[in-house]
């Protein structure tokens, strides 16, 4: 065995590898047996070596091994001697899947037999720096260079990239000369247009929403979202090729005409939340960027836990994101085919019935089950026995015959549940689970990128061979890690005990990020969808904190918000030389600095009501606002207030002010100027903090007496009595306001004909001491 081993390593240290990376090969078994055997083929074919053969043609192996002899065929023939060449031989080979390859085909794609003279590198970098001479002999060596590399290597695809580069530096030299002190001196930074430095939203032609230069699904996608193209699912790493692949891909192609096809497959137990803002965009974002379709899928294959209610409740989170899907489907629209696929399946011998229970078949190594082995006419019985009702829950369940990537052996496919379906009444008493549904619906709806989050990695295996063993188009699926934040809980079971325990309302209470708490709280949604392009999509799962997605919500609203007057504990103030016998109306802009965007009237009399904060009878240092030596502006009015007197109640609390009035272009500029409103509307506001007192209050080393222990006592401050002018009297539920040096605020669905019910959205800094 020793010695075998030592051949083997000489063998690949003979085409290339060095001897640590032989030793390692080695460890591989299916590799280096693929490899040794590559090698034998390619040294063993006559002339091979010598000439441009058709030993490829010949050998007919598998994908392992068909790359091995690439390797081999280009090591030791030297025919391939660029890597950009090796590149497009790999790409060659991923591209034919089936064997035998066309070695005419192979040789063309790789650019065997293309010789570039260098009187053709020489004529096509000349023509490149004459297309570009006006703006080199202007920037000279501060020009990019890389343009012309760029450009030279498109138009000489299989020339050597030296041989181009200092033929480059060799005309580029002959035009401009040496270099001068000043060709060295660093380029000056090109200034920043207002628009970009204050990172201003645009609309694309397509509506979708631009930022930073990028629109949202090029930031949402990233760069590193390299997808297939439509119909080649087979040039996907882990992708299984069978004999009907290439069939099935075409018919595939005939119904689809190529169209991208995604999909949003929800479960009907509960309500969206953050992480699934993500997933839509994501699922509905990547069709719409290449002119696809998405559906929205109920994945509704559990009776016990579905109410109308969630599937109500997620198509209108769906909607209010703004994705309007192209169909809405259902798991249960295929109940009869998943049934026959099912019976399909026992008969190709690749599931059973099983009558191991549930608890003998959890945990990480459960025991084998003795019935794998059981004749298929007996499975046969048995399946349509469990779909007649003749077994009790968890007496039996169908079993796949396969070892997940996870080492999770034989997952169930069907389980029996007496419970009536939502859709379906009691047409059934066995339901699909999802290992078993969700590709085969995918490959129903011909979807074309089946886009999961990164806890579903385990189950690829298993979509795939469920496929296969059908022989059923396989579409992809591909992973990417979920949308976590700090500070919260989103499962479901959680979110129930917060309700339960009284923590908080119910699943739209606005501390919860829900995506109904979220709207009930005023975030729009325009600003969910930016703060998911910013996150991304990656593989590695993302965890951050609410401030950023507040920041978003911050900066959508800031323009879209229009401003009014409000004081949340109200002071009086009775001005006592008030300048008109009777009130006066004054105008205030709905977004002060565009004052052409509208404008509102607002009372203005002798009696007005601002923020207790915004009084002190003592000056301190640092403070700007109204005391009875420091006087004060009132916002929008034109006038200037001193305080005259200070009445209190008998506990010796200020309760009023009587102040005197001056126009404020008069008298010297006061050091700030506040709200106030007059003859205002009296509100309610809710005023929201976070629910939890640490960033992780599921992890136990944080949060040791668990996630209920750890509710903030102060996540919600009433305000019964606070006061808003009488512009907003006409607002609807959710309609947005920034209420003026105090915050963002929404209408909540709880306001009445005779009292409006204000949420604060965000304040109107990170930090509210800064305000």
């Amino acid at each position: 065995m020793a010695s075998d081993s030592a051949d083997l390593v000489s063998l690949f240290i003979s085409i290339g590898l060095s001897e640590q990376k032989a030793k390692e090969t080695l460890k591989n078994e299916a590799l280096s047996s693929a490899l040794k055997e590559a090698v034998i083929q390619v040294t063993d074919t006559p002339g091979l070596r010598s000439s441009r053969a058709a030993g490829i043609r010949t050998i007919k192996l598998r994908a392992e091994q068909r790359l091995c002899i690439l390797y081999s065929f280009a090591l030791l023939t030297r025919i391939i001697s660029l890597s950009l060449s090796l590149s497009a031989a790999l790409d060659c080979v991923k591209s034919h899947p089936v064997d035998p390859i066309s070695v005419e085909e192979f040789e063309r794609q790789c650019g065997v037999g293309v010789v570039v003279s260098p009187e053709q590198i020489e004529d096509t970098v000349e023509a490149i720096i004459s297309k570009h001479k006006e703006l080199l002999m202007k920037e000279r060596y501060r020009f990019n260079m890389g343009l012309l590399m760029g450009e030279a290597r498109s138009q000489l695809k299989w020339a050597d990239g030296k041989i181009i580069k200092n033929e480059v530096d060799m005309q580029v030299l002959h035009l401009l000369g040496p270099k001068t002190e000043a060709d060295l001196e660093k380029k000056p930074k090109a200034p920043k247009q207002k628009a970009a430095a204050e990172n201003e939203k645009v609309e694309a032609a397509d509506g979708d929403v631009k930022l930073e230069g990028k629109s949202l699904m090029q930031q949402l996608r990233g760069e590193a979202m390299k997808f297939h193209k439509t119909g080649e699912n087979y040039k996907t790493e882990g992708y299984v090729v069978t004999p009907n692949t290439m069939r099935l891909l075409r018919e595939h192609l005939e119904l689809t005409g190529g169209q991208v096809r995604t999909r949003f497959p929800p479960e009907p137990n509960g309500i969206l939340h953050i992480g699934h803002a993500k997933a839509i965009n994501f699922n509905f974002g990547y069709a719409k960027a290449n002119n696809g379709i998405c559906f929205l899928r109920y994945d509704d294959t559990n009776p016990e836990k579905e109410e109308e209610k969630y599937f109500t409740g997620i198509r209108d989170m769906v909607e209010w994101l703004g994705y309007k899907p192209y169909a809405v489907t259902h798991a249960s629209d295929y109940f009869q085919q998943l049934y026959d696929w099912a019976v399909e399946l026992i008969r190709r011998s690749h599931a059973y019935v099983c009558h191991q229970r549930v608890e003998e078949i959890k945990g990480h190594n459960p025991p084998p089950s003795p019935w794998r082995d059981r004749p298929t006419e007996e499975s046969l019985l048995l399946f349509e026995g469990m779909r007649k009702g003749k077994f009790a829950e968890g007496e039996v369940t169908l079993r796949m015959k396969l070892v997940m990537e996870d080492g999770k052996m034989d997952p169930v496919a069907y389980r029996i549940k007496y419970t009536p379906h939502h859709r379906t009444g009691d047409t059934w008493c066995i339901y699909p689970t999802y290992d078993y549904t969700h590709c085969l619906c995918d490959s129903i709806e011909h979807i074309t990128h089946s886009l999961c989050t990164k806890e579903f990695q385990a189950r690829r295996s298993s979509y795939f061979w469920l496929c296969n063993a059908l022989d059923v188009y396989c579409p992809v699926q591909w992973e990417y890690g979920r949308l976590n934040l700090t500070y919260t809980v989103v499962s479901k079971r959680k979110i129930v005990k917060l309700v339960e325990t009284g923590a908080v309302r119910d699943w739209d209470d606005p501390r919860l990020f829900t995506l109904t708490a979220l709207r009930r709280r005023g975030f729009p949604a325009e600003a969910i969808n930016n703060f998911c392009a910013r996150v991304g999509v990656t593989v590695a799962q993302t965890t951050v904190e609410p401030h950023l997605l507040e920041a978003c919500v911050r900066e959508v609203l800031n323009d879209s918000a229009p401003r009014v007057m409000a004081v949340l504990e109200p002071l009086r103030v009775t001005i006592t030389n008030f300048p008109a016998p009777q009130q006066m109306e004054v105008k205030v802009p709905d977004f002060p600095a565009d004052e052409s965007r509208g404008s509102h009237s607002v009372h203005f009399s002798s009696t007005v009501f601002i923020e207790q904060a915004d009084f002190r009878e003592v000056t301190e240092k640092g403070y700007k606002r109204l005391t009875p030596d420091q006087p004060v502006g009132l916002r929008h009015a034109g006038y200037v207030i001193s305080v005259q007197k200070v009445i209190k109640d008998p506990s010796g609390k200020v309760v009023e002010l009587q102040v005197s009035c001056a126009r404020a272009d008069s008298r010297e500029k006061p050091k700030a100027f506040i709200q106030w409103v007059s003859n205002p509307l009296r509100c309610e506001v809710r005023l929201y903090e976070r629910l939890f007192l640490h960033k992780n209050p599921e992890d136990p080393s944080e949060v040791p007496g668990g996630f209920l222990s750890d509710i903030s006592p102060n996540s919600l401050q009433l305000i019964e009595d606070a006061m808003v002018d009488r512009s907003v009297a006409g607002a609807k539920v959710f309609d947005q306001f920034q209420f003026e040096r105090v915050g963002y605020f929404s209408v909540d669905p709880d306001s009445t004909e005779s009292k409006l019910v204000f949420n604060r959205t965000v304040t109107l800094k990170e930090d509210p001491g800064k305000i």
